[in-house]
């Protein structure tokens, strides 16, 4: 973690050399920084800590910090079109996103509460900074507010909470915190609604589809991929550390998240843009999620931790498809996106790929992350097994519905097809998400 410093620091030096020179700095910063932190994987750490308390990292934050650097790499090469063609704005973008890649590696790596929460409003700056900023229309000032007070409300509760912990036993580290609560549901409560709001669950959504249909490519990838991850993250390290066990509590939230992914699954077919339905069904997805938490399984929580990788890399790529998908057609309506086939057959195969990926097709890590969350969530009640049934068989649906509904029939005439150029572009950024989904889900198999 240190070095993840360090090399944020010769980034913000290297601002000064040049917009296109900071562009490549941070880039290829991201891949060797990627490059390193994969490489801690296997290594025999265990339980590596820096400075103290200050920076935990354990095995359950190797996978997002991989995951954070990986997106935000990917999210610069995919603005490379939008952003770097003005050059007077591409230095405060690049910063945006070396901003906001930094504040979450940390927000997934600091062994404090206190300095989790406190990164954990920070992050909302920097990605409200690039919504305002490099948005596509006017209603991105209504997208950032609804964003900005959905979030910052709902985190209210879990802030008196921590002061309640400091105040009560002293330390607000993690590991540290053993302390009974006579209110035992309250307290769960308090400490689930901010990050029910990030996840989001359905009934906590609104801010979600709003900021990503304004949000450029960049915002979007990095907000599905990586932001949307500190939910399930914030809800692990509360159930491991506080023991939030309120029966009632956690079974209304329980119920209300799976039906919501339910509902928000269905809303998915009433969708008229391409990005829109791609955020429902991340709340269909992060829904799932939240069941293997509440499941207070080991198996469940194993099953959490790979979601939030496969749907970080899954949706990150549909939204990058769904950016050049606008490129080409000049809308992003339901109505007018026909014939992909024949006109971009290369970007055709990338979203058949995605679309497969995202309904959980083998070998992806899709796959298997669903299968242990559904086995931990059947384990818990057998009721809401049959909803996640119902939720798996309607995420297969609309995602073989967006692809048909895409990439058949006529274009219309006004369409341009992409150069060689955009094309290659398409398959790295792709492919690259593929590659990383199938190799994951091998290694998981033959591991199992």
């Amino acid at each position: 973690m240190f070095s993840l410093g360090i090399t944020g620091v010769l980034l913000t030096v290297v601002s000064g050399l040049g917009p296109m020179v900071f562009w490549w700095s941070v880039l290829w910063g991201c891949v060797i920084m990627f490059v390193y932190s994969t490489g801690l994987w296997f290594s025999s750490l265990g339980l590596a800590g820096c400075w103290g308390e200050i920076l935990i990292v354990d095995s359950f934050s190797f996978g997002l910090v991989s995951l954070t650097i990986l997106i935000s790499g990917l999210s610069m090469l995919a603005s490379v079109r939008d952003v770097l063609k003005v050059d007077n704005k591409c230095t405060e973008f690049t910063f945006s996103v070396l901003v906001l890649t930094l504040v979450l590696v940390f927000c997934f790596s600091v062994g404090s509460l206190l300095n989790f929460y406190i990164m954990f409003e920070f992050s909302l700056i920097p990605i409200l900074l690039i919504i305002l900023g490099w948005g596509y229309q006017p209603e991105r000032l209504q997208a950032g507010k609804y964003m900005l007070l959905y979030t910052v409300s709902a985190s209210l509760p879990l802030l008196i909470l921590i002061v309640l912990i400091f105040t009560k036993g002293g330390s607000v580290f993690w590991g540290w915190m053993f302390l009974k609560f006579e209110w035992g549901w309250l307290v769960t409560f308090c400490a689930s609604l901010a990050f029910l709001v990030k996840l989001p669950i359905y009934g906590f959504h609104l801010w979600l589809p709003k900021a990503h249909v304004e949000a450029p490519v960049a915002g979007s990838m990095i907000l599905a991929g990586v932001l949307l991850k500190l939910g399930g993250y914030g809800l692990v390290r509360f159930f491991y550390t506080l023991g939030l066990h309120s029966t009632l509590t956690i079974s209304v939230i329980f119920c209300i998240g799976l039906v919501g992914g339910i509902v928000a699954s269905m809303v998915c077919f009433a969708q008229n843009d391409v990005k829109a339905l791609v955020a429902y069904s991340s709340i269909g997805h992060m829904s799932l999620v939240l069941g293997g938490i509440y499941s207070n399984t080991d198996w469940g929580w194993l099953g959490c931790l790979l979601m939030m990788i496969a749907h970080g890399l899954c949706s990150s790529g549909m939204f990058f498809l769904a950016s050049e998908t606008y490129k080409c057609y000049g809308t992003r309506s339901l109505f007018l996106v026909k014939g992909g086939l024949v006109l971009v057959p290369g970007v055709s195969l990338c979203w058949f790929l995605m679309c497969a990926i995202n309904m959980a097709a083998p070998p992806s890590l899709n796959l298997w992350s669903e299968l242990m969350l559904g086995i931990s969530i059947l384990s818990y009640s057998v009721m809401f097994g049959l909803l996640t049934g119902i939720m798996t068989f309607l995420s297969g649906l609309y995602s073989w519905y967006l692809y048909s509904i895409t990439q058949h029939g006529q274009y219309p005439l006004w369409v341009r097809g992409v150069n060689m150029a955009e094309e290659y572009i398409n398959y790295i950024i792709s492919f690259k998400l593929v590659l990383m989904l199938s190799v994951t889900g091998v290694a998981l198999m033959l591991f199992i």
